[in-house]
């Protein structure tokens, strides 16, 4: 079965008022078919790099990590932002293109070795990509492979990661 991803996100002008078009996931959540056809995707897409662990960041990334890790069989692992996981967490601060923040991560959430896709919605700048990947290194984790339902190939998020193998259901150049 060939779905046609594109014609399920939507798209926002000026979100957050900085000139972005902010690409919204939600009408490929709201269509079982779609969502579980970019879950089986991005699932395959983790497989053949051989993944111990998904990993989400904030929010977007729990929706789409999640289900890719429950048909794996293999475990998820949330990053979060500042003071939302108890017990001792690893931090690594982020930019993107409307500003600031920071991720964070429980200490043995990632065990040594482990093959790790990184799992979200959007990659624009790369930030939250950047930061996910800084956490799991530091836990010993290897990045095996990234994988986003969307890319927004103008914002060059890719070419900052000449060393992670990316996947995306979608590409956007240009308005």
């Amino acid at each position: 079965m060939s779905i046609d991803f594109k014609k399920y996100i939507a798209s926002v002008k000026d979100f957050p008022n900085k000139g972005i078009i902010f690409r919204d996931i939600t009408p490929i959540l709201q269509d079982g078919e779609a969502f579980a056809a970019a879950t089986h995707e991005i699932a395959e897409y983790a497989k053949s790099r051989q993944a111990d662990v998904i990993v989400g960041p904030e929010a977007r990334g729990f929706l789409v990590g999640t289900p890719v890790a429950i048909e794996l069989g293999i475990g998820f692992v949330p990053a979060r932002k500042p003071h939302k996981l108890p017990r001792e967490v690893e931090a690594a601060a982020y930019d993107l293109e409307y500003g600031s923040n920071v991720l964070e991560m429980h200490k043995d959430a990632i065990k040594p070795g482990q093959r790790v896709v990184i799992c979200d919605d959007l990659m624009a700048t790369a930030g939250t990509l950047h930061a996910t990947k800084e956490l799991i290194e530091r836990l010993g984790g290897k990045v095996v492979g990234a994988a986003f339902y969307i890319e927004l190939t103008d914002l060059k998020g890719r070419e900052k990661f000449p060393d992670v193998d990316i996947f995306s259901l979608v590409q956007y150049t240009g308005a």
